[in-house]
């Protein structure tokens, strides 16, 4: 009822605006999209790294609402403010309601203090075509948080200009989540999310090349009191120390670990103009439990090469832009031959405390490649005690952009090979120098091949028009085809 009532209040409202001179900075967009896709199923491309913004599967019919007021950027004085609301309706065989944004937030000089559920993508990444961010890929709903942060490169006025950072510090609230107590025991904790960034920029404007580093921080925490009952010798505030400190902790009692659900990237980047081209390469350095410290997981991570057309010169066809991506987490300092690691294999997005590991309303907030059973084909082995079922993937990646005469056409195009978990590798998991052998058999090297391809075009009035079409062929998901038209009237 309550999401009802929202959206016919959002509709109202864009009507209203939509027949009144509208506040300066607001955007106002509602977008109507209809089609089909194969029944039970919807493909790879149209339900991964859409912010939670997914259509049904079968015949559906989907209408989204927003408003926007940006920061003015005419005018960039010391103080300004914004605000964001975007809720989808999807109508088919069934009907659901998601508020995708709702945030308000300020900017003080370079700072800014936000609040709410946004879009985000956390990591050094092309951020439009990518496969997938390892941290934060933008696949789930955004978690509800207040942070201030750094948002844009803010170059130090000192070195010459060399220097230039951005960052942010965040508090997110979950909910109630599926917990495994010590004691085996499950229950509903209440949850939340610390998260923290910190990116730095060496290179001046005027230069050619430019050097990026940092590295981003997420804990899933909360409620330890309960979990560790009734050994805990914490207060709350040392607890929270330790979570954004990354600490383990432990006593004769608690395993020694670090508190909550722990994970992040390092991220390094380099950046080359030439001509009219911008070159990026980055590479994610991922973490989980341990590995990492020990550089036991070093082959895992995210590679990126991306090619940006600055030109604006069209004669009928323009490329914007090229990227190429590869993504490896077999590794996870678990082969027999990786250093020792005493945590063992990272099994990522795993939790031995949060049943349901890195994910938010039961859909991965990472890398879209690392699956939950949700659309794996029934059949392929899977360790109960796992949620993502399949984290040991190998991925290329391919992603373009460009346009023809007045029409803009995106593809993205991708094929992996999947190994499933170590929990069904035929080496079994690994903790320190004990292995566990395979129980529930061996996740054989699975091929998939997906592919999204989106054209669109702006026509008068404010109105543009598209059509995206996706498909699934291999033997990790079932075969899968969509096609979805939309129509776009922006205020």
């Amino acid at each position: 009822m309550l999401k009802k009532y929202c959206l016919s209040q959002l509709i109202l409202l864009l009507s209203f605006l939509s027949l009144h001179s509208q506040p300066e900075n607001f955007h106002f967009n509602v977008t109507t999209l209809g089609g089909y896709t194969s029944a039970g199923t919807v493909p790879f491309w149209l339900r991964s790294n859409n912010f939670g913004s997914v259509p049904l599967d079968n015949a559906s019919l989907s209408l989204i609402g927003s408003v926007h007021k940006e920061y003015d950027t005419q005018k960039p004085g010391i103080f300004d403010w914004g605000v964001g609301v975007e809720g989808r309706a999807n109508l088919g065989k069934k009907s659901n309601f998601n508020i995708i944004e709702g945030y308000g937030k300020i900017r003080i000089s370079v700072f800014e203090i936000k609040a709410g559920r946004s879009r985000e993508i956390m990591g050094l990444c092309d951020t439009s075509l990518t496969s997938g961010a390892f941290s934060v890929a933008g696949n789930s709903l955004g978690i509800p948080k207040v942070e201030i942060s750094i948002p844009d490169f803010y170059t130090l006025p000192f070195f010459g200009h060399l220097f230039a950072f951005k960052g942010n510090y965040a508090h997110g609230w979950i909910g109630n989540t599926d917990v495994k107590l010590l004691s085996t025991e499950r229950t509903m904790l209440t949850t939340y999310m610390h998260q923290k960034s910190l990116y730095g920029r060496f290179g001046k404007k005027e230069w050619k090349w430019k050097l990026y580093g940092g590295f981003n921080h997420q804990v899933f925490w909360g409620s330890e009191k309960s979990y560790y009952s009734p050994y805990l010798t914490l207060s709350p505030f040392e607890v929270y120390l330790y979570v954004v400190a990354g600490r383990p902790y432990g006593t004769d009692n608690i395993p020694y670990s670090k508190i909550g659900n722990q994970l992040g990237s390092i991220d390094l980047g380099f950046e080359y103009n030439i001509r009219n081209v911008k070159i990026l390469a980055y590479r994610q350095f991922v973490y989980d439990i341990g590995a990492m410290y020990h550089l036991a997981n070093l082959r895992d991570g995210l590679n990126g090469l991306s090619f940006t057309n600055m030109s604006v010169i069209n004669n009928g066809f323009r490329w914007k832009k090229i990227l190429v991506e590869f993504f490896y987490t077999k590794n996870q300092g678990g082969e027999l031959w990786s250093p020792y690691s005493p945590s063992g294999d990272e099994n990522y997005y795993n939790n031995d405390q949060y049943i349901e590991g890195w994910s938010y309303k039961k859909i991965g907030i990472g890398n879209p490649f690392i699956g939950t059973r949700d659309y794996i084909r029934e059949g392929l082995p899977a360790d109960p005690r796992d949620y993502f079922i399949n984290n040991r993937v190998v991925v290329l990646h391919f992603g373009s952009e460009c346009s023809v005469r007045e029409w803009d056409f995106m593809l993205k195009a991708s094929y992996s090979l999947n190994y499933g978990t170590f929990g069904t590798d035929e080496v079994g998991h690994t903790l320190g120098k004990i292995r566990t052998l395979p129980r529930y058999g061996i996740f054989e090297e699975t091929k998939q091949f997906s592919a999204f391809m989106e054209g669109s075009r702006t026509l008068n009035n404010g109105f543009r028009v598209g059509l995206v079409t996706a498909f699934d062929k291999g033997n990790l998901y079932y075969d899968s085809f969509g096609l979805i038209a939309s129509l776009v009237k922006s205020f």
